[in-house]
């Protein structure tokens, strides 16, 4: 519900905003800052204030962040079409994965009778596309949509890996994420890999996720390895 608001009030300011440029341009209106700094942005490829200001974080110009919007616009309507639980979610495509991670976990300690405050996310990377999964987990959730920044995922021996040449920022397969009571959580040999929604990570932080490795943890943070939500090359 929450995404669908904020999507909404999106495609408002956009479908508003352009609807008033056009009638400046036409000479309907007089041509005022805000649609002034529209037609700049507009014209230099670049996403205008207003529509960042209800978006999601992101380092894109105007082009690719347009064919994003779409793709999250159609995650959205395939979701509230049947409002059954998705075989895999695009999480990437969140306004706020946060909110989704939380939900994961509050239905699992529900379900299980576990205090929330005493579950934690687990991640199991898969080896399949999100065109390979048949059908929704019992418990968890499947998730797709990261790319990891300085190291790689090797999928026939499922752990991190050097990167290869010239490979910036290779996509994952399909994760499962779960919920777990802290004292099952297992962290031997892994990795605590924090995920970022843009390059900029930052503030754009959303959780940490263990990776398995047979290499020292302190290898990975040295190499300031991270996985991402999205990325601009």
């Amino acid at each position: 519900l929450q995404e669908s608001e904020r999507m909404n009030l999106l495609v408002f300011e956009m479908g508003r905003s352009l609807r008033e440029l056009d009638a400046g341009l036409r000479g309907d209106l007089s041509i005022s800052q805000p649609m002034e700094d529209l037609m700049n942005a507009l014209f230099e490829n670049r996403v205008p204030s207003t529509w960042e200001a209800l978006a999601w974080p992101s380092l894109a110009p105007l082009s690719p962040w347009l064919a994003d919007f779409l793709d999250r616009q159609r995650q959205l309507v395939e979701w509230t079409a049947d409002l059954n639980t998705p075989k895999v979610t695009w999480i990437s495509g969140l306004f706020n994965p946060q909110a989704f991670l939380t939900a994961v976990m509050q239905v699992t300690a529900r379900k299980n009778e576990w205090p929330l405050d005493r579950v934690v996310t687990t991640v199991d990377v898969t080896k399949r596309g999100p065109e390979e999964i048949e059908g929704a987990v019992r418990e968890g959730a499947y998730i797709y949509g990261m790319y990891m920044d300085g190291a790689r995922w090797d999928v026939n021996s499922g752990v991190i890996e050097d990167a290869n040449m010239k490979e910036l920022y290779p996509k994952l397969p399909v994760m499962l994420v779960k919920a777990v009571p802290v004292e099952k959580a297992d962290s031997r040999d892994q990795y605590a890999c924090p995920v970022y929604k843009t390059q900029f990570r930052g503030p754009t932080y959303v959780f940490t996720a263990g990776l398995k490795t047979k290499k020292p943890p302190s290898k990975w943070v040295m190499a300031g390895v991270s996985l991402l939500m999205s990325v601009v090359e």
